[in-house]
């Protein structure tokens, strides 16, 4: 009984000294993460919207879609979402944004987003978190681009920027109208 806390130590122990090797050499990115729901179609939810905000969506609003959305998920906890408001109504000018409040109280969501303005186009509420789940969320603010039908074309786990719109978004939507 002894040996397994000294085998989980040195599971995690060699566990960290290859994400240190990685980090070393360049060949980890600590925002990679593993997103199986890339190129497929949206999961299935169906979610309220905020109070006063206007009615929620579900998958069947963005697999009716017949052009792009960045679908954003935030909190009002959370400081990279505070951060990211900003550059979100700036890429709205350019892209449609609709936004789901993660584990949040719907009047602290409602705060957040009318706060400064809101970027959202529409706006709706995972109180449960689960709608979070079946995207693949790890943690917020975190964002996919959704091409019309609904198919995700991208996944981004950190605050979106400008130069996140034109480096990894703006490809897509380049290469998604080309090959219409």
């Amino acid at each position: 009984m002894t040996a397994l806390p000294i085998i989980g130590a040195g599971a995690l122990g060699v566990g960290f000294w290859k994400m240190l090797g990685g980090m070393g050499s360049g060949n980890f990115d600590p925002h990679a993460v593993n997103a199986p729901i890339l190129n497929r179609p949206v999961p299935d939810f169906s979610l309220p919207g905020l109070p006063g905000m206007g009615d929620g969506f579900g998958s069947d609003t963005l697999k009716a879609l017949t052009q792009p959305v960045l679908l954003n998920f935030f909190a009002s906890w959370c400081i990279p979402c505070v951060a990211e408001m900003p550059e979100l109504r700036e890429i709205g000018k350019r892209i449609p944004i609709w936004g789901i409040a993660y584990k949040d109280k719907p009047e602290d969501s409602v705060r957040f987003v009318q706060r400064d303005g809101s970027p959202y186009q529409r706006v709706a509420s995972d109180r449960s978190g689960l709608t979070a789940i079946d995207w693949g969320v790890t943690g917020v603010p975190e964002s996919f681009l959704i091409l019309p039908g609904g198919r995700i074309a991208w996944h981004g786990t950190a605050a979106l920027s400008m130069d996140t719109l034109h480096t990894e978004i703006q490809p897509r939507l380049s290469a998604a109208e080309a090959g219409k």
